[in-house]
């Protein structure tokens, strides 16, 4: 994943750069005619800033690529979403499955299970993610300092 930012302070090896925070609903053919992206556009754009570790050579008002690996994402998307996913499945259908042998005589049972269930994927997942290097891997990168064509004509 990569964005552009603009640099808006420097500070010996750190530089703090903002990007604006896009919406995806602005880039759909639709947008007019569709009620998420009238919304969206009613609503002012955030910037986000962040401070980041660089060996670049920057400036203030100088644009920057920034990026985060692609593997790191996926790999983190996966864990978030898929353990809870499971504990949920698991849970709900072992109860569901204990349900129809007569020990439990509740639909809420089942429900609960998979509350439970969910819960508990959630903690091994944020367990998982605690102790792994996923948090250094998450953090972006300065890839390249982008040269603006405009300037230079």
């Amino acid at each position: 994943m990569e964005e552009l930012a603009k640099v808006i302070s420097v500070h010996d090896q750190h530089v703090v750069v903002q990007s604006l925070v896009k919406s995806t609903c602005s880039s759909c053919q639709q947008v007019d005619n569709c009620g998420t992206g009238i919304v969206a556009k009613a609503i002012p754009q955030q910037k986000m800033t962040l401070e980041i570790a660089t060996d670049l050579s920057l400036d203030v008002g100088d644009e920057v690529l920034i990026s985060i690996p692609e593997e790191a994402m996926l790999s983190v998307a996966w864990r978030v979403y898929l353990w809870p996913l499971l504990g949920l499945i698991i849970a709900a259908g072992g109860v569901q499955y204990l349900m129809s042998q007569g020990l439990f005589n509740s639909e809420l049972m089942v429900m609960l299970a998979g509350g439970i269930g969910a819960f508990v994927g959630y903690k091994i997942s944020k367990t998982q993610l605690e102790s792994s290097d996923a948090h250094q891997a998450l953090q972006p990168k300065i890839t390249q300092k982008v040269i603006n064509t405009r300037q230079l004509a």
